[in-house]
């Protein structure tokens, strides 16, 4: 059984880590105002918001997990305080950080509608800094963090989000009428 629950806990932490590069992906996409093919402007934010409460599922299932095994012994204190763990307390303490992040982003995000937009943008900001934190912390932090495999899929999560994040910046990224009629022509 405790071989078990590391490995779920293990899996699902690479699970919610390509889940968070989704949508973060999604989330910059959908803010551009573009559809992706295939699919219409509107159901963007929809498969982003989903992408992003599925990662969250599986972030508490890695967090869930890592609780429950007596190897990992993860306690409640190392969930919710960044750096007071005893097992590399600063690659663990990102991930608590990114926690957080992650749930008062989930909090704002189904509280929108009551705190307001404004509110919900500044604490939604805070993605540009949970993603890489996430990354950090499962490098440091993950059993997996050194494998080939797992530093080629942070390599490529990384080329991606980064280059979104460029495009996010430059003076192209909204959609303009000028961009409309340039994509109709």
């Amino acid at each position: 059984m405790n071989e078990a629950l590391w490995a779920f806990g293990r899996a699902s932490g690479v699970i919610a880590l390509a889940l968070f590069t989704v949508s973060v992906l999604l989330g910059i996409t959908n803010r551009s105002g573009r559809p992706l093919p295939g699919m219409p402007r509107f159901s963007v934010a929809l498969v982003h918001r989903n992408v992003a409460l599925l990662a969250s599922v599986f972030l508490v299932l890695h967090v869930g997990t890592l609780i429950l095994d007596p190897f990992s012994k993860l306690t409640l204190a190392d969930v919710v305080i960044p750096f007071v763990g005893s097992f590399k307390p600063l690659w663990q303490g990102l991930g608590t950080v990114a926690f957080d992040l992650v749930i008062a982003i989930v909090v704002t995000g189904l509280l929108r509608r009551r705190i307001g937009a404004r509110t919900f943008r500044f604490v939604h900001w805070f993605t540009y800094a949970m993603w890489p934190i996430a990354v950090l912390h499962s490098i440091g932090n993950g059993t997996n963090g050194t494998s080939g495999w797992f530093i080629l899929f942070a390599i490529i999560s990384a080329a991606l989000v980064l280059a979104a994040v460029i495009w996010r910046l430059s003076a192209r990224f909204g959609e303009t009428d000028r961009v409309r009629q340039e994509t109709l022509s």
